[in-house]
């Protein structure tokens, strides 16, 4: 395919800009949790994304997560303990995490923000 031709899915490109101007969408499962998306490649799971979790969220309901993506995160502030690992994790703390890795679900005693890229791979 002549490169002027092929579809290239981006993110789209964006300066500096205060995280609070993405709107907080709240979880449709886990009271207390939202996300605000930076950048997303659409109909895709491929996102930048701050995670917040209110005082005493509890992820329970979701279980734990594993997905088809790398997802890989920095913890801003706050803390959250992994319930099947029995361990808390701190901010300044990071993650990354393989496509099919079992993790979760947390808990957040005092509340927690997490910045999170997730991305596919061809050589997963």
């Amino acid at each position: 395919m002549e490169k002027s031709k092929m579809k290239i899915d981006r993110k789209p490109e964006l300066e500096f800009v205060e995280y609070k101007t993405f709107e907080a969408v709240p979880s449709k499962t886990v009271k207390g949790a939202s996300q605000r998306i930076i950048a997303q490649i659409p109909d895709t799971n491929v996102a930048t994304r701050i995670l917040e979790l209110e005082a005493g969220t509890d992820t329970s309901p979701d279980g734990v997560q594993v997905h088809d993506f790398w997802e890989e995160l920095y913890i801003i502030e706050g803390s959250l303990i992994d319930l099947r690992l029995n361990e808390e994790f701190t901010a300044g703390m990071v993650a990354c995490r393989p496509p099919g890795m079992e993790h979760g679900p947390w808990k957040s005693p005092d509340g927690c923000k997490i910045f999170e890229v997730r991305y596919y791979s061809k050589e997963q």
